[in-house]
């Protein structure tokens, strides 16, 4: 059969190298699955198949240096999961049978209790068979915090089958954000991060939730997964019908041919790697020394980083063998297998890696200050009539008092011009039209201090490459956030009045859950123009996955919703806001409004503000494009994600409903957040369409030409 495209020359400087056990694991493997009742008579695999997979051998590469034991244990996962995506698409995916797909997950996670002593079902199938079996055998050496995050890791990668079977009954492939975010969790290689934190060590409770150590996982587990996608698309897309495989996506979304979204899903693999070993290098130590990690904890984070790398070369050596996989004309990859013979010389090793050092090298050569011109405006999609709050004139002036009262109108970054230029109340008036005016002060408030710290950052500490008093700063605003009686620091700038105002404005008849979400979510607004500024202190553009990701954070999307979700109380269970399609409403809706600010935004923040940080520009830089190009790229994302929105309205939430068994009032309250999120989309695209803020004349009248002083700080003493 003819190869629909050419295999692309893959990044991967990692010696592939291969277990001393893998005899034994084959055996053991064939043993089990045999054991557990998945070859002759389950009608999915005969021996021959498993044995051509040849799922030790991706083992045995993937975990080099485990010992025997641990390496059957490893297979025999490996087995387990790669016979459950079978299993799926032959009864479930082929048939388009998804109530009985929903009915055959709902049962297993009940095979992974969180206390092993808890007693499971009885297996009605090899899946729930081997599912007990590994979960019974595993999970003894390993700590409580590392079973609640692989049984997570499990459950997604189940549950997500639902989203491909959906996809496909529909004929719907998945625009480019949404299948990076979907494939992540029914790719699996979360999961197998897991296994290596097994194979290796476990990563620190204390940390495992950090940020170096999520893109630690989520760089390995994108990079596997388009990988596999380059290996797989001939099976998957012309084989099996299915949609999931990032080459289609691609294909789809530029209108291009499957050698050039072959080639760009071969980019976006690089510079995944690029930030893994970035991450790696420079966020990791800079987390243990942050958090006084001790050696024993640094080494097992170093020994899990190293695990995760040995799967890369690993996986990849695999691809190249199993007959699962589309690998004619693949190449290899390592200088050292390319240099056979007598006389090479050292150019051989630079004109292999000169590709992938220019791809790393392109996001450091950006020229800061560019003149750009006003920013251009596409036809936005926007399907949502804007409602504006009748108490919006009244609430002008009285935020204006509040400004000033706190003192954010007096160090130097704003004054009423800018205030006014601003307008927040507007954007509060379109984000809730239907508040009181008490209310409607507080959204308007949380707005102007939220865009203002998001100004004083850059300008403050930037300017100074200050990151050290910035971090002094954010855990400052943190303290300022007291979730029972822990003393809070006297405020010594107007961010920090203005917060302790809205927190205590805010948080009275919260309870204690509500109160940590709230300030978490403003914790990971701070913490994230952190990252913003140590990117550029490096003068880095950042990778577009990892920008988009964390522009939800910069943008203060988390704290919106946390404010949105509070409206309704606890009429919706926490489950349902949990749930992929409600996530991937709300991740859809952010997205809108993040890169609508980032067209509207693009000559302020490149012309005069030297920033890096703009999906613009994040573009024109990835894929070697001007301006407009750039533009009408991050535009169909925009469209794409606000027809993403409406999809999930009117397809997924109906089902989320009926699994779920809500009860007429959450019904209503679900329903009332989604016109929230409509609102807010709305309100958004309205209020940027109409302030100064972002116009070439105000620009061209206020850029910044000075550094406002910067108040000390005192540490914040830690409690107790």
């Amino acid at each position: 059969m003819t190869q629909p495209f050419e295999l692309p020359h893959f990044y991967m400087p990692y010696p592939a190298r291969l277990n001393p056990h893998l005899e034994e694991a084959r055996a053991h493997s064939t043993d089990w699955a045999r054991e557990m009742g998945m070859l002759e008579g389950s009608g999915i695999w005969t021996q021959a198949d498993l044995e051509a997979h040849d799922y030790g051998l991706l083992c045995g590469y993937t975990h080099p240096d485990c010992d025997g034991p641990a390496l059957s244990l490893i297979t025999d996962w490996y087995v387990w999961v790669f016979f459950f995506d079978d299993h799926f698409l032959d009864m479930y995916k082929r048939t388009q049978d998804r109530a009985a797909g929903k009915a055959h997950l709902d049962r297993l996670p009940l095979f992974m209790p969180l206390d092993p002593a808890t007693p499971v079902p009885e297996p009605q199938n090899p899946v729930e068979a081997g599912l007990a079996d590994l979960w019974a055998r595993t999970v003894p050496s390993m700590s409580v915090d590392w079973r609640r995050r692989f049984s997570v890791a499990t459950e997604n990668l189940l549950n997500e089958s639902m989203w491909e079977l959906s996809n496909i009954n529909e004929g719907r492939i998945a625009n480019p954000v949404e299948y990076i975010e979907m494939r992540r969790k029914v790719g699996g290689a979360p999961w197998s991060a897991g296994l290596v934190e097994y194979a290796t060590a476990e990563v620190p409770a204390v940390v495992s939730g950090s940020r170096p150590l999520r893109v630690l996982m989520e760089t390995f587990a994108d990079a596997v997964h388009l990988r596999n996608d380059l290996f797989s698309y001939q099976r998957e897309v012309e084989d099996e019908g299915e949609n999931s495989n990032g080459v289609l996506v691609l294909e789809t979304f530029f209108d291009c041919t499957t050698q050039e979204a072959a080639d760009a899903v071969n980019d976006i693999l690089t510079s995944r790697l690029h930030q893994f070993e970035h991450t790696a290098l420079t966020e990791v130590p800079a987390l243990a020394a942050e958090k006084g990690l001790t050696p024993g904890q640094a080494t097992a984070i170093a020994a899990y980083t190293k695990g995760l790398q040995d799967w890369q070369s690993g996986g990849h050596e695999w691809h190249l063998r199993s007959s699962r996989y589309m690998n004619k004309g693949a190449v290899p990859t390592s200088p050292w297998q390319q240099l056979t013979g007598p006389g090479t010389s050292a150019a051989d090793v630079g004109a292999l890696l000169a590709a992938a050092a220019a791809e790393r090298l392109r996001a450091y050569t950006h020229v800061p200050f560019q003149q750009v011109g006003p920013s251009l405006l596409p036809d936005f999609h926007m399907p949502y009539e804007v409602e504006l709050n009748p108490h919006l004139d009244a609430a002008r002036p009285r935020l204006t008092a509040w400004m000033h009262g706190t003192g954010m109108l007096s160090e130097g970054v704003w004054d009423e011009d800018r205030l006014a230029a601003s307008d927040l109340v507007l954007c509060a008036a379109g984000l809730d039209p239907d508040a009181g005016p008490r209310e409607l002060d507080l959204s308007a408030r949380w707005l102007a201090w939220g865009t203002y710290a998001d100004d004083y950052y850059p300008l403050c500490f930037g300017a100074r490459r200050d990151l050290a008093g910035a971090r002094l700063a954010t855990a400052r605003l943190s303290a300022c956030m007291p979730l029972a009686d822990e003393p809070v620091p006297v405020p010594a700038t107007g961010m920090e009045r203005g917060l302790v105002d809205l927190w205590a404005r805010t948080t009275p008849g919260m309870g204690p859950e509500d109160r940590l979400a709230l300030r978490q979510s403003v914790d990971r607004m701070t913490e994230s123009w952190l990252w913003e500024m140590s990117n550029q202190l490096q003068h880095r553009i950042p990778d577009p996955v990892d920008y988009l990701e964390m522009r939800r954070s910069t943008f203060g999307s988390d704290l919106t919703l946390s404010l949105a979700r509070r409206g309704h109380g606890p009429v919706i269970p926490p489950e349902v806001y949990r749930s992929g399609p409600v996530r991937s409403l709300e991740n859809a809706a952010i997205d809108y409004g993040m890169l609508v600010n980032d067209v509207f935004s693009y000559q302020k923040e490149i012309q005069y503000d030297g920033e890096l940080h703009n999906a613009v520009l994040v573009v024109q830089n990835f894929f070697g494009v001007d301006y407009p190009t750039a533009l009408h790229v991050v535009h169909d994302l925009m469209t794409q994600r606000m027809q993403q929105f409406e999809h999930v309205v009117a397809s997924e939430l109906p089902v989320v409903y009926d699994d779920f068994e809500l009860p007429a009032e959450a019904r209503e309250a679900m329903d009332a957040y989604v016109r929230d999120l409509q609102n807010w989309m709305a309100g958004i695209l309205n209020w940027h369409q109409h302030v100064d803020r972002y116009k070439a004349d105000h620009l061209a009248r206020r850029a910044h030409g000075f550094v406002p002083d910067r108040p000390p700080l005192a540490p914040v003493l830690p409690v107790g």
